[in-house]
């Protein structure tokens, strides 16, 4: 996928990640989805696609619980998105788990040669 750099489409990605955000603290249930952040929202050329990126605690099959979780709540969080957001047409949402941040808290120290 192919992002977007224009300013438009970084302020909707900013909104729909703000809306998403307050979606799953306040009104999704799944317990796969407790304590997953979401960590940025990028949208393709044509607005169509929005990646959004999370973080959660936990190994791999935590990761895949939460992401199983997005997943099942997609449509969900679609038509909540509409209702909180006066836009023409929705983009359809894709998930993906952030390792940035984790690489940046857990990766281990390189050792310099002196």
């Amino acid at each position: 996928m192919k992002a977007s750099g224009s300013r438009r489409s970084i302020r909707m990605g900013d909104q729909i990640l703000q809306e998403l955000a307050l979606l799953l603290l306040e009104e999704v249930q799944d317990p796969r989805l407790e304590l997953v952040s979401l960590s940025g929202c990028k949208l393709n050329a044509d607005m169509s696609i929005a990646l959004v990126s999370f973080t959660v605690g936990g190994g791999p099959e935590r990761r895949k619980l939460a992401l199983d979780g997005l997943n099942k709540a997609k449509g969900f969080l679609r038509s909540g998105l509409a209702k909180r957001m006066n836009m023409r047409s929705l983009p359809e949402l894709r998930f993906t788990h952030d390792d940035f941040l984790e690489d940046m808290v857990y990766a281990k120290p390189g050792h310099a040669d002196s």
